[in-house]
């Protein structure tokens, strides 16, 4: 396994230990998670990076790179959701449109087909990382306002309206890139 793979594989790891900073109560539990997060996401850009700088693309790293950029997007939405900071069904649309075109793409390379991931999809994951990373900042500020301040209600209306307004936005990325993908690679799935 090349170096930009174990980066990709690193990126899964990441995404346990961020869940697990996630749950623990306290400001600093809070700090670790938006810091484990942002070591996670910056692991997606250094592994597609150093992939095409030293020449180590693989089908491994085709596939795997966007698989484990889902692991630490869907498990971060799911994480949401249960702190009740994003609704059920912006989710279920997120994980809807990443199962489905992850099965087409599995689906593919067992019939000898390799599917990359597309640029509307990367834009998707560009919005989906800075959506979870303002709500990571909202949970760290409020955790700090709490810990060694005050916090204000309105203050929670205002970051929680920020919030809805800006997963509106990524669920639109999200419903576009599969459509898109879907259309892009139209004469290859009507051949599986």
């Amino acid at each position: 396994m090349n170096i930009a793979n174990r980066i990709t594989m690193l990126r899964i790891v990441l995404t346990f230990v961020f869940m697990f900073f996630l749950f623990v109560h306290g400001f600093w539990a809070k700090v670790f998670a938006l810091v484990v997060f942002s070591a996670a996401a910056i692991s997606d850009y250094l592994d597609g990076m150093i992939a095409k700088k030293m020449n180590l693309i693989t089908d491994f790293g085709r596939l795997m790179d966007p698989i484990a950029d889902k692991i630490l997007v869907l498990a971060a939405f799911a994480t949401f959701v249960q702190l009740q900071l994003i609704e059920a069904w912006m989710f279920v649309i997120i994980i809807s449109r990443e199962l489905l075109i992850t099965s087409l793409r599995l689906f593919a390379l067992n019939k000898g087909k390799v599917l990359s991931a597309a640029r509307a999809g990367k834009h998707k994951t560009v919005s989906q990382m800075s959506v979870i990373f303002v709500i990571l900042l909202f949970i760290v500020a409020k955790e700090t306002m709490l810990t060694y301040f005050t916090w204000n209600p309105e203050w929670e209306k205002m970051f929680r309206t920020i919030i809805y307004s800006l997963m509106l936005v990524t669920v639109g990325f999200t419903l576009y890139s599969g459509v898109s993908y879907l259309w892009d690679n139209r004469k290859i799935i009507t051949r599986l």
